[in-house]
């Protein structure tokens, strides 16, 4: 499979696109709102601890992908971990599932948002088909080639990251910089913050996008390190000035009423309709751009999880390789997740999936490959610990507000277990493979 997996076809800038393009799209408009709803008046300090709990994850994914860069990435580092298990095959499907996941959370703010400009009603049937419309676009962008997604992650990259700095920048100018939205609530509440903290972290998950992509990085034993680094760092100076911008136009009661449409909402009152129009394109460019760039990256994830024959795979009578049926199979899961699962749902589900392979990940690493990575255990654990909290906060305050995408989660989890443990007891043993085709 090493021929479907180009060598430096992505460049560090392009790295960085990615990450940054994948986060971005997700992080502000698909979940400022729901962050301000669990967190209260402090809502913009939780993008401050998500980054904290994020750099710490970084970590291991840095050290591990540094020392062995993948194009399966997430999926080579559980593999190098625990072996052809069922722990390590499963863990790194709920990955792909968690990317697969915030694919759908994308294509539906993306819809919103495009209905909010246009002045049609938000919550029709037009939201889960614009969504799929735009999965269905940024598949034929990724069926174009590596070099066709690098090249259109950097130039949206570059507009978006302008445009939305640019936004919280004007924004904070017209509407001063005090902060309005504290004075609606007396007190936050800690578990609320807490849990509001596992929705910031899904707004930074996506660097493991350019873990994903190690093998295609140029130089990937320092570039794919550097290109987290600099992703997450360009985050968090955006999130919070789009934050403090959104906290001074509009109330707390007001970012949580257009919680997810709340950057085009806080842009009226102070930027007027030129930058409510402004924000609604803004939205769209980046959206779109997260929507390819994540799912370049899952394919290929997928891919490399059929090559290390950890899930099965069928052509369906399907031309190409292996790589263009997983591009076809990603976008057929998003889209069926668009259509059925609102925006708090699909935000939900990705957290309990991501957090859970997350702290599986650096339990791993911290077990069996800390010294071969040469990588500081305390560093790993604290992100377990951190991840621990932060789960166990959110799920409890799941339980009482929506118990059923809770059990859902759970189900899938361990549907994700069963099938990975029957596809792996009954799957031919191949005693000639080796792991040589990890390291591309």
């Amino acid at each position: 499979m090493v021929s479907e997996y180009k060598a430096n076809s992505i460049t560090l800038s392009g790295a960085i696109a990615m990450g940054t393009g994948v986060m971005i799209g997700a992080g502000i408009f698909a979940l400022t709102g729901q962050i301000a709803q669990l967190a209260g008046p402090l809502f913009p300090l939780s993008f401050v601890v998500g980054a904290i709990v994020t750099a710490f994850s970084a970590y291991t994914y840095i050290k591990v992908s540094n020392a062995y860069p993948s194009a399966g990435g997430i999926a080579m580092i559980l593999q190098k971990a625990y072996g052809p298990t069922t722990i390590a095959a499963a863990a790194a499907l709920l990955m792909a599932l968690s990317m697969v996941i915030n694919e759908s959370l994308v294509a539906r703010t993306f819809a919103t948002y495009l209905l909010r400009g246009l002045g049609l009603d938000q919550s029709g049937w037009l939201v889960p088909a614009l969504g799929v419309g735009l999965i269905l676009f940024a598949y034929l962008v990724n069926a174009a080639g590596n070099r066709s997604v690098g090249l259109f992650s950097i130039v949206m990259a570059i507009i978006k990251v302008g445009g939305i700095a640019l936004f919280g920048a004007a924004a904070l100018w017209a509407g001063g910089i005090s902060f309005e939205a504290a004075s609606d609530q007396q007190s936050t509440q800690i578990t609320g913050f807490v849990a509001s903290v596992a929705l910031s972290i899904l707004a930074f998950k996506g660097f493991t996008t350019i873990t994903n992509s190690g093998a295609e990085v140029t130089d990937p034993h320092r570039n794919v390190g550097r290109a987290i680094i600099v992703s997450i760092g360009l985050c968090v100076i955006v999130y919070l000035l789009v934050a403090f911008a959104v906290g001074s136009s509009l109330t707390l009661e007001q970012i949580i009423s257009a919680k997810d449409y709340a950057l085009a909402e806080a842009a009226g009152p102070t930027l007027g309709q030129t930058g409510f129009y402004l924000t609604v394109l803004l939205a769209i460019v980046a959206t779109s751009s997260g929507l390819i760039a994540s799912i370049f990256a899952v394919s290929r994830m997928l891919a490399m999880l059929t090559d290390m024959k950890l899930i099965p795979h069928s052509h369906f009578g399907l031309p190409g390789m292996i790589r263009d049926h997983t591009l076809i199979y990603t976008v057929v899961i998003a889209s069926f997740l668009t259509v059925f699962f609102d925006l708090s749902r699909i935000a939900s589900l990705g957290a309990f999936f991501y957090l859970v392979m997350d702290i599986i990940i650096h339990w791993g690493v911290f077990r069996h490959l800390k010294q071969d990575i040469k990588a500081s255990g305390w560093v790993m654990l604290t992100a377990i610990a951190l991840d621990v909290v932060v789960l166990s906060v959110f799920g409890a305050l799941k339980w009482q507000s929506d118990p059923l995408i809770v059990l859902v989660s759970l189900g899938l989890m361990a549907a994700v277990f069963a099938f990975e443990w029957l596809f792996l007891r009954h799957r031919p043993k191949d005693k000639d493979r080796s792991q040589s085709h990890l390291h591309m």
